[in-house]
């Protein structure tokens, strides 16, 4: 039996700034992410955050030789 599992990883223009975060990591951390970039003076723009989701088969992660 496979278990199929979203992970997300959150990039800030080309930098990959969180890397397989679970779903429920995922959009607290989002939510968190796109509040914050309006308050603190940087170089980003809440245009320049993306994510990309993956879904991982974690039978075949877990028996992988990586």
């Amino acid at each position: 039996m496979s278990q199929q599992v979203k992970t997300y990883h959150i990039y800030a223009k080309d930098k990959c700034i969180f890397h397989s975060i679970s779903e429920d990591e995922f959009s607290v951390t989002w939510k968190t992410l796109n509040n914050m970039i309006d308050l603190l003076n940087t170089e980003y723009c809440v245009e320049d955050l993306t994510y990309e989701e993956l879904t991982v088969n974690r039978m075949a992660e877990l028996n992988s030789s990586h």
